[in-house]
């Protein structure tokens, strides 16, 4: 079941068009795909419409419209891509036909398109094959925004190709959708329009003087003549912009014409627009389709999608749509304007019940596939594959870019976000955008981190206003230590409640990191006591972990421990026990092209590299301090691309052995660990080379990155998340932030020292 593991994939859309209650094809069309999609996906997927407004007060939409854009207002477009683009969309369902939108041939939509960071999946309602030079002009530039196009007839598939220039695999072809309806007896509900015993030929839709109507009741009197008993119901109001620019003269004049030719117990006209379940209907009672349009350039048509879709004869002029969907003798087709060829042809039908309902099982047979149901489907198969090769090959933002010298210039660290999420209890896990998130609570995790870069800065900048949050941090690990375990809880409730009875290794090994760098970079006696206490506390129980990161944190921990307390026999054994037990697993497990301890690249790889390269130096053991500046070189070159900007491995599914590497969510603490295993590189051999890689990986925070955008604000110090495929997660909770911060006050510590 592909397709549904499919929708599942997908969290939310956004849909550009016009919609009901706007009277036109393409509101319907986008009010039932929405349906459709909204069944297949299920309560799970955020599906949402931008409607275009053609009119200045806007329509009363239903409650999934979200925003309205007034087609002629440039500034909407624009405040539609920033709506679009705030609320991270996974992909975009457009809805194109040149007239719906501002500017020459429409050209207002391409502005939004090119500010949009998600996939565009355009659906292309008209399809010129003799386009005007601007026409042309818009339709290639809007193939260049547009992840796939889908167009809903073969013959449009090759004018793209052959007019445009657009190749073949950027377009798919999926029907326009229809409703999944029994195939019935005409008879069956004549009786609800007071046309039972009559033989009824329909045509509904807008009304306007491009549907050939004319056409259709000059050939009435002929075919009254063979089937007297014949009945022409027209169904569709007038179209409001025909309305609005000439009022109801066109209709009037239909009348008149139907008066002239005394057909008026022949032809009826129903000026209404009905709803799906009225449509139904009136199309069940027809026992003839009839779309007498009079020019050859309709590339599709729900009106005659929907008639084959019920079963229905159809009879028709040759245009191109008609032409694919009704070959294979699923309908009749007339010359243009040909009033005695559409007469015969209609009385052939009516005259003869065999070959009719043969027709009409060839039609309702042939249409199963466009039921909404499985065109919704197709749409969700292609938004996963465009959603899919962007995570492989995404689009880079060209607001991003830089210069060179730009990533090599060091800013100033900003404390501004750090302080903001901070309260007297600790720093809080998460933000909504840079608002605080008290919903998640706090953890020891990040509270480490936060203890590491406030050590840090106080060394690059002696701000003695800083030492409350030095303490809060403190005091926050403090708290989460469990003496009867020898563990530390880690996640923390708003309201001070404790939500695990035992913290995991992993936070465990980064509070002993916290805290023997606190120790190390501590400006009075009595926070470096207090470090060093808690230190000594929580050391012993890591001896019987098995977490790789956890023992790599530790060792990390120690080694910074030791630069103040370098004596210490406990700590200089526990550190060459712990990093014996990763050098082992690496001999165990590692290859020339697999050169790691594990057969899965997960997160904070770099800090096992680090500690092996710290623990090598010192302890010392240069096999250990090869292995680990030969897995850290390793790391890099799994983790840069062709361009020669990091490119880290997403937590997406990580990479694992022999399989593929996921570009994105890529996340900023790994590119923090690679920064500072780089830089203890660096102070470990003297090679410049580590020292420019530090700064490479720095630069990924910069937007030296897969889409050139920013991670890191540079006015408040936040940093947002994950870099996504779409572009950034713009929330800037701790871990990201601290990792920006622990990141750049290395590289001036390292500045510092080089120079």
């Amino acid at each position: 079941m592909p397709s549904l593991l499919t929708a599942r994939s997908i969290g939310s859309i956004a849909v550009i068009g016009n919609h009901l209650p706007r009277l036109c094809g393409i509101a319907t069309f986008t009010r039932d795909l929405c349906l459709a999609l909204s069944e297949e996906t299920g309560p799970h997927c955020q599906l949402e419409v931008l409607a275009m407004d053609d009119i200045p007060e806007g329509y009363a939409y239903p409650e999934r419209v979200k925003f309205q854009l007034a087609a002629k207002n440039t500034a909407d477009y624009a405040r539609a891509a920033s709506f679009i683009n705030v609320n991270q969309y996974d992909v975009v369902l457009l809805q194109h036909e040149y007239g719906i939108f501002g500017g020459k041939d429409g050209a207002h939509i391409l502005k939004l398109l090119d500010a949009l960071h998600m996939p565009v999946i355009t659906t292309l309602h008209t399809v010129l094959a003799e386009p005007t030079a601007n026409q042309k002009k818009v339709m290639i530039e809007l193939a260049s925004y547009s992840a796939q196009l889908v167009v809903m007839s073969h013959r449009a598939k090759a004018i793209l190709h052959d007019v445009y220039g657009i190749s073949e695999n950027k377009v798919s072809h999926v029907p326009h959708g229809i409703p999944d309806v029994p195939f019935t007896d005409p008879c069956f509900n004549k009786e609800l329009f007071d046309v039972e015993g009559r033989k009824v030929i329909l045509t509904f839709g807008l009304l306007g003087p491009n549907k050939g109507i004319e056409n259709m009741i000059d050939a009435m009197p002929r075919i009254v003549q063979c089937h007297p008993e014949v009945v022409y119901i027209v169904l569709g109001a007038t179209h409001p912009a025909i309305v609005r620019e000439n009022g109801e003269a066109y209709r009037h004049a239909l009348y008149e014409r139907v008066n002239r030719l005394g057909l008026e117990k022949h032809v009826i006209f129903h000026d209404r627009f009905v709803e799906l379940d009225l449509l139904l209907q009136y199309l069940s009672c027809a026992d003839i389709y009839v779309t007498p349009y009079p020019r050859a350039e309709q590339i599709t048509s729900g009106t005659l999608a929907y008639a084959i879709g019920a079963g229905k004869a159809v009879v028709s002029t040759p245009y191109w749509y008609a032409e694919e969907m009704l070959s294979d003798e699923r309908g009749q087709i007339v010359p243009f304007n040909d009033g005695p060829a559409l007469s015969d042809r209609i009385c052939d039908l009516l005259g003869d019940d065999l070959k009719r309902n043969a027709m009409r099982k060839r039609a309702y047979q042939f249409a199963r596939p466009m039921v909404w149901k499985e065109v919704a489907r197709n749409y969700l198969d292609i938004a996963a594959d465009c959603l899919r090769n962007q995570s492989n090959a995404p689009r880079p933002h060209s607001a991003g870019e830089r210069s060179v010298k730009a990533y090599e210039e060091l800013p100033a660290p900003c404390l501004e976000h750090l302080k903001v999420m901070s309260d007297d209890t600790g720093i809080f896990q998460h933000a909504l955008y840079s608002t605080p998130d008290r919903e998640h609570g706090y953890c020891v995790d990040d509270n480490a981190r936060a203890l590491i870069a406030i050590s840090m800065y106080s060394v690059y900048n002696p701000d003695r206003s800083l030492l409350r949050l030095l303490h809060i941090y403190l005091s926050f690990l403090t708290y989460g230590f469990d003496r009867s375990s020898g563990r530390f809880l880690n996640f923390m409730t708003y309201d001070r409640l404790w939500r695990d009875e035992i913290g995991s290794e992993d936070a465990h090994g980064r509070a002993l990191w916290g805290l023997g760098k606190a120790a190390k970079y501590a400006t009075c006696n009595s926070v470096r006591n207090q470090c060093t206490n808690l230190f000594s506390q929580a050391l012993d129980v890591v001896e019987q972990f098995t977490s790789p990161r956890a023992k790599a944190f530790s060792i990390i921990g120690i080694q910074a421990y030791l630069e103040v307390f370098g004596g210490d026999v406990d700590a200089r054994r526990l550190r060459e026990t712990l990093a014996e037990s990763l050098f082992l697993a690496f001999t165990k497990n590692a290859t020339e092209e697999w050169f790691w301890l594990e057969d899965s690249l997960t997160y904070a790889n770099a800090k096992i590299s680090q500690a092996l390269i710290l623990a090598g130096q010192w302890i010392p053991n240069p096999h250990m301090l090869q292995t680990g500046l030969k897995s850290l070189q390793w790391l890099l070159d799994k983790q840069t691309a062709p361009e020669g900007h990091l490119s880290l491995i997403g937590n997406s599914g990580w990479l694992q052995r022999g399989g593929q590497k996921p570009k994105f969510d890529q996340q900023p603490i790994d590119a923090m660990c690679l920064v500072e295993a780089c830089a203890d590189a660096f102070r470990s051999t003297g090679d410049a080379r580590w020292h420019q890689h530090a700064r490479r990986c720095l630069s990924w925070f910069m937007g030296r990155n897969d889409l050139n955008v920013a991670m890191c604000d540079l006015k408040t110090g936040g940093c947002s998340d994950g870099l996504m495929p779409h572009g950034l997660n713009c929330n800037m909770g701790a871990e990201s932030t601290l990792a920006w911060l622990i990141s750049l006050l290395t590289m001036h510590e390292l500045s510092a020292v080089d120079g």
